[in-house]
Parts: structure tokens; C-alpha cells; sequence
């Protein structure tokens, strides 16, 4: 299958993706309980306006409209049934966005959770996860996505389901875990153990992390995976800070310096895809832009402590501090409370 994230990659070293889509919507207007994906249809022109912000503060990857594409997210909004058109139209956006610019830019299709829960946990099976990712996988590639971005993943068995799918439709993969549970997934997957989901499987073109806690804690579990496999293509796309109420409004509270300081320490960690999830702008994007564009790779890893000292303190324990049975207890507590 083409390729283009390494082909980029083995002009510029390091590629910057997009920033949050979400935060962004929600500035534009989108209410919460609102399907982002309706938009592709309802108001393109603001998918636009996303897209060529990001584009413009220096993105070489934009991420599609469809983190929820899927119909199992789709039917909560009585969409089922558009799940081709929507995604279709989502890359069809983004296409033509990227096609304007004045150099190569990627469109990602961007594929979230089904927010079911696969067998034994729940009633989805392997199979129905495949052909959901599938039917959305084809939306986006008929719309001109050039790679699947499955992103934001808990469960190891419903990452190998949409890598599955984007493989059967014949489009190049990457997928990303959110590492927010005592430095693991919710669904007790270690940063380290990210890399061998989907052995068997045709390779991807990057794995990596994406959302979870905060900025310091992500690039914590980024030391984790490019220690346990030192030559493979790492994505961090990291939350711009913390989550807080200013008056009656959530916040971020990560500064466009704290985004750039961020950016080069993860390229110093080993990521060759850097971008921004919750809460970063076009202002921070930029700032991100600008300091790789002018940073001098050291040579040196930084730690846990450099980390810190740097960007702030963790939130959350390490992996290593945490376990598979913790998690599961947690997520046993969880269904006990629903």
C-alpha cells in the first residue's frame, strides 16, 4: 500500500500533526451531546475553517471529522444509516483543504471507539467490529483519506479489529492507545506493550499515544514505547495541559511555550509524529511548528525527572507503577456502578 507518512517523514524527519478537534468544534458552537459528524454535512464550512487554521499554523497531517463514524456511535444520533456519506464527506473536506496548500499535507481518517465493548467483556464480536470499522474505513478512503488514523483506543482487541478492517479496505494504518489509567489504558494495555497488538497483521505506519492525561504524562509513556522498540515510528498527540473551570467554562491550562517545550522534548523521546489532542489551538500548533522548525536535536533522552522539571508534574502513576489486575478491579467497579 503507498505510504505517505513515510515518504514525508523521509524528507522532514519529524511531522507535525493536527491539533484538538473537539475543543475546536465546541469554540465554533457544537453542543454537547451534538454529533461533530453531522457537521460534515450541516456546516462544512466550519470543517473548513478546522482544517486551514491547522494547516496554516504548519500541520503536515490533518486528522478528518469522524472520530465517531462508526454506526455504533452514529446511532446514538439516529445516523446509522449515513455512515459512508459522512465519512466520505469528512475526507472530502479535509481533501480539499490539503490540496490547496502549498505543500504536502496527509489526510488522516481519523476513527474512534465504537464505544461498545468487545466479547467476553460485552456483546460485540471481533467480526462486527471488523466490518463496522470497515464500512467507515471505506467512507473516508472513498473521500480521498490517505492513511486510517484509529486513535484513542483502550482495548487491545478493538485496535486489532480496526487495523483489520483498515487492511481488508487497503489503506495504510496507524493507531494510537490513550494511556489515562495509572499510566495504562483503561483496559489495562501497557505503553510498552503497544507495539505487538497487531502482530500477524500487515504492519502499521506509526503507533502511539494520543488524549490520556496531560502533556508530562504522555511523554512519560512515550519514554516507555520507543524504549521497547527504539526503531519504530512513534505518534504523541498530548492533551495542552490540564482540564480547569474558569468560571462556568472548561479550560486548558497549557501555553503555546509549554506546547513548543513539549514538541521538542518529544522528538528528543523518540516521536518522529508530533501533535496536539484536547485543548490545543491554532496558537499553540504554531508554537509547536516554530520550535521544530529551529530545534537542534540534542542526542540525549530526557527522564522522567527532566520531564517534570520541564513541563510539570505527572498526574498520573507510571505504568510501572501500576498493574493489569488494578485496572481490572477499576473496570470491574466501573460496570458495577451502571
Amino acid at each position: 500500500m503507498p505510504n505517505p507518512i513515510h515518504e514525508l517523514l523521509a524528507q522532514k524527519g519529524v511531522l507535525l500533526a493536527d491539533g484538538a478537534t473537539g475543543t475546536s468544534l465546541f469554540a465554533m458552537g457544537l453542543t454537547s451531546g451534538e454529533a461533530p459528524e453531522l457537521w460534515n454535512d450541516n456546516a462544512p464550512e466550519k470543517i473548513v475553517t478546522l482544517h486551514q487554521g491547522f494547516v496554516d499554523a504548519g500541520a503536515d497531517i490533518i486528522l478528518t471529522n469522524s472520530f465517531g463514524g462508526t454506526r455504533h456511535r452514529l446511532k446514538l444520533h439516529h445516523a446509522q444509516d449515513r455512515v459512508h456519506e459522512l465519512n466520505r464527506k469528512a475526507a472530502e473536506i479535509a481533501r480539499s483543504v490539503a490540496d490547496r496548500a502549498d505543500r504536502k499535507v496527509i489526510v488522516a481518517g481519523s476513527v474512534g471507539p465504537t464505544g461498545e465493548l468487545l466479547e467476553p467483556l460485552g456483546a460485540l464480536t471481533h467480526d462486527e467490529a471488523v466490518a463496522a470499522f470497515a464500512e467507515q474505513i471505506e467512507g473516508l478512503k472513498a473521500g480521498g483519506a490517505e492513511v486510517a488514523w484509529i486513535e484513542t483506543m483502550s482495548a487491545p482487541g478493538e485496535i486489532r479489529a480496526a487495523a483489520e478492517a483498515a487492511v481488508r479496505v487497503g489503506l495504510p494504518y496507524v493507531y494510537t492507545g490513550s494511556f489515562d489509567t495509572a499510566g495504562r489504558t483503561m483496559m489495562g494495555l501497557a505503553p510498552r506493550d503497544i507495539h505487538s497488538v497487531v502482530d500477524g497483521l500487515a504492519p502499521p505506519v506509526a503507533v502511539g499515544a494520543n488524549c490520556g492525561v496531560g502533556a508530562s504524562d504522555i511523554l512519560a509513556s512515550l519514554l516507555d514505547m520507543s524504549e521497547a522498540k527504539s526503531d519504530a515510528i512513534i505518534v504523541v498527540k498530548g492533551n495542552c495541559g490540564i482540564p480547569e473551570f474558569r468560571g462556568t467554562e472548561i479550560a486548558y491550562s497549557g501555553t503555546p511555550e509549554l506546547m513548543a517545550r513539549y514538541a521538542c522534548m518529544a522528538f528528543d523521546a523518540g516521536a518522529s509524529i508530533i501533535g496536539g489532542c484536547c485543548g490545543t489551538s491554532c496558537e499553540h500548533l504554531r508554537a509547536m511548528r516554530d520550535a521544530l522548525d529551529h530545534y537542534v536535536r540534542g542526542g540525549e533522552r530526557p527522564d522522567v525527572d527532566e520531564i517534570v522539571t520541564s513541563i510539570g508534574p505527572l498526574r498520573n502513576k507510571q505504568a510501572n507503577q501500576s498493574g493489569a489486575i488494578e485496572g481490572a478491579s477499576r473496570r470491574e467497579r466501573r460496570r458495577a456502578r451502571h
